[in-house]
């Protein structure tokens, strides 16, 4: 069949349900699909649904409209090229549980400042570029030390990255994290969570010291759909072999041009504006959606 709708639950809290999945085939048979048996990537996780009839997003649709108020992550897509050979993602609220820049402020006790602009413009509702040389301005003088402690005590990977970058890399995809934030974390975090390369914003520091400014030029949201489109050049790729994943309005033209982008755990703008999401599953729902199975997984 040529097509494929991959149910995904959450792994803490919701499981996925013979019950539902059924549903799910009942609401594409209904729309008019002919569907395959459940196949199970993950026992009460995850499930793939194999149809013809109609596009993915009418699948999706379809679907959607039974499970609306339900846990359940829906990603619905053609089969070819859904294992993909690049990754490009998101770090702060995707790969990391938190904003850095927010962290960094609260040591100046700027935390409540500086979220509200962050929040903001991860909306959509601030120029990214603007709003970050603004909150960068305001960690003027902070010691470069604090980003060291920031990194160590409160930095979290999310569940499930660790083992979403492994996995891909072990099946021979390149992965690449970008990011608005800051090298000083992107470099640490793709060495913790095993991406091949990093790009993100450079922090101006003298004397040991933030001088509150942003190195030009700013990565912003052209500047990491243009990463994406570089490395598939460098790789010899097609779009439709590539995965971004991230949370921000600022992702949202690197989602909107990658084979499967997801918003994930995503701002309304950017869950709207994106061709998949997760909003119950952690980061291997990435991996469920390429088909991946467990005993497949490159476990933390």
């Amino acid at each position: 069949m040529e097509n494929v709708l991959t149910l995904i639950g959450s792994r803490s809290w919701a499981p996925l349900s013979d019950d539902l999945v059924a549903m799910a085939i009942g609401a594409l048979e209904e729309a008019g699909a002919e569907c395959s048996a459940p196949d199970w990537l993950s026992e009460h996780l995850a499930c793939d649904i194999f149809f013809d009839g109609f596009s993915p997003s009418v699948g999706e649709a379809s679907v959607r409209q039974y499970l609306r108020d339900m846990p359940v992550d829906i990603i619905s897509q053609h089969q070819e090229y859904r294992r993909k050979k690049l990754l490009l993602s998101d770090m702060d609220s995707t790969i990391i549980e938190q904003e850095c820049i927010d962290e960094v402020a609260a040591y100046a006790g700027l935390r409540d400042q500086v979220s509200e602009i962050t929040e903001a413009a991860m909306r959509g509702e601030l120029d990214f570029s603007a709003s970050l040389v603004r909150r960068a301005a305001m960690l003027k003088d902070i010691d470069v030390e604090v980003l060291q402690k920031v990194y160590k005590e409160r930095i979290t990977v999310t569940p499930g990255a660790r083992t979403l970058v492994q996995t891909m890399r072990k099946n021979g995809a390149w992965s690449k994290l970008v990011s608005g934030g800051f090298t000083y974390f992107t470099n640490l975090v793709s060495i913790e969570t095993g991406f091949h390369d990093h790009q993100a914003n450079r922090l101006e520091v003298i004397a040991g010291r933030l001088t509150g400014k942003v190195i030009p030029p700013i990565l912003d949201n052209l500047a990491k759909r243009k990463a994406l489109d570089k490395c598939v050049d460098a790789l010899g790729l097609q779009g439709q072999e590539t995965l971004a994943v991230g949370d921000g309005a600022n992702d949202i033209p690197m989602l909107q041009e990658a084979g499967l982008g997801i918003a994930f755990h995503a701002k309304p703008l950017v869950a709207a504006s994106s061709n998949a999401r997760l909003d119950h599953a952690d980061l291997t729902g990435a991996l469920y959606a390429q088909g991946y199975r467990d005993e497949e997984f490159v476990l933390d």
